[in-house]
């Protein structure tokens, strides 16, 4: 019988993938293509991803495939012999990432979503496919130039936070479904202007550009490849690179680095900081930015409560974490959440267990 999931703790797996002795690239892609049958498309590229010794985090739904993987060096041609006997992946571009040490993922996960990207939208009228202009690094460089170009992070507030593009706007919000809305609201009176969107590699930009044109819009652009592919390109071409700072990323890096500018301050301390680590108390995983100095006297921790849950015994913490809403804790990224979790709750907890 065919493997289809994983069986291995994620423990010892992280374990593996950081004493793996060969190098290993750092692979984003996505495409919107119809899916009649998404679990079969899943069942088959696991196994064909798992004999290949590819780790990572694989999107399928029936409007297409979004993924960010981990492939071996000496698996790439296997790799692309896969994707290019795929029809659905010709011309298909694949960003590699920019500031990569191989140790993005150490498991393979490949799910079945009824979106490739959450957007909360369920308007029939809405074609995705109608999208914006591309623009390649060069394109870009030149077109935010001029006064007349409006440039907006459809990213969530803690990736604006830690780097963005110059002059960009931000739709201050926690989710992609949200940003929608709100940044057809924000741009409003900006119809007659030409509007650039971007995002980490292209997939949310995308789809936000035809949302923008389906909305009335007119002059609607959206960078090639997101942040990643303008990145290389613009290094590449020797262009001037007009994203600062560091480019957030969901994976077990937390972030590559683009320029050596520091535009984001710690957390506790206020001191400048760009680096996003979760709390270690397991309990609360809240993500936040941490500099080196509040790494240390905090113990990892967001606070000292859970700098105090943290000191206690692993059996006590598992108790303290047993009953409690993960799905309301674990790599919470509100911005109203930030460095405020359920403290409340965790205290509550650790009263009733001590």
């Amino acid at each position: 019988m065919a493997v289809l999931h994983n069986r291995i703790s994620h423990k010892e797996l992280r374990e593996k993938m950081l004493n793996e002795t060969f190098k290993r690239v750092t692979i984003s892609f996505y495409k919107y293509f119809k899916v009649d049958d998404p679990q079969t498309y899943r069942d088959q590229m696991y196994q064909a991803f798992t004999a290949l010794n590819i780790f990572g985090r694989i999107y399928i739904a029936h409007e297409g495939i979004n993924a960010q993987i981990s492939v071996p060096e000496d698996q790439m041609q296997g790799f692309n012999t896969f994707m290019d006997a795929q029809p659905e992946f010709v011309n298909l571009r694949k960003n590699i990432a920019v500031d990569d040490d191989g140790k993005s993922f150490f498991v393979l996960k490949i799910k079945v979503r009824e979106k490739i990207v959450a957007d909360g939208l369920d308007d029939r009228s809405f074609d995705a496919s109608k999208t914006g202009k591309y623009l390649n690094a060069e394109d870009y460089n030149q077109l935010t130039g001029r006064e007349d170009v409006v440039v907006v992070d459809m990213r969530n507030h803690y990736e604006y936070e830690v780097g963005h593009f110059e002059n960009a706007i931000e739709i201050p919000s926690d989710t992609f479904r949200e940003q929608l809305p709100m940044a057809v609201e924000m741009l409003q009176h900006e119809k007659d202007k030409h509007i650039v969107m971007y995002c980490t590699g292209g997939i949310r930009c995308e789809k936000a550009s035809a949302y923008m044109l389906h909305n009335g819009f007119r002059n609607v652009y959206h960078v090639e490849g997101g942040i990643i592919h303008y990145t290389r390109k613009a290094k590449e071409q020797g262009l001037p690179i007009k994203f600062i700072g560091k480019n957030f990323v969901f994976d077990e890096r937390l972030g590559e680095r683009i320029t050596e500018d520091v535009i984001a301050k710690c957390h506790q301390c206020g001191k400048p900081a760009d680096a996003h680590t979760n709390c270690k108390n397991e309990a609360c995983h809240l993500l936040f930015i941490q500099c080196d100095a509040c790494a240390d006297t905090m113990n990892g921790c967001c606070s000292s409560q859970c700098k105090d849950v943290l000191a206690l015994p692993q059996e006590v913490q598992a108790q303290i974490r047993k009953g409690i809403d993960k799905g309301q804790m674990i790599f919470n990224k509100s911005r109203q959440g930030r460095l405020r979790p359920r403290l409340d709750v965790i205290h509550e907890e650790q009263g009733h267990s001590s």
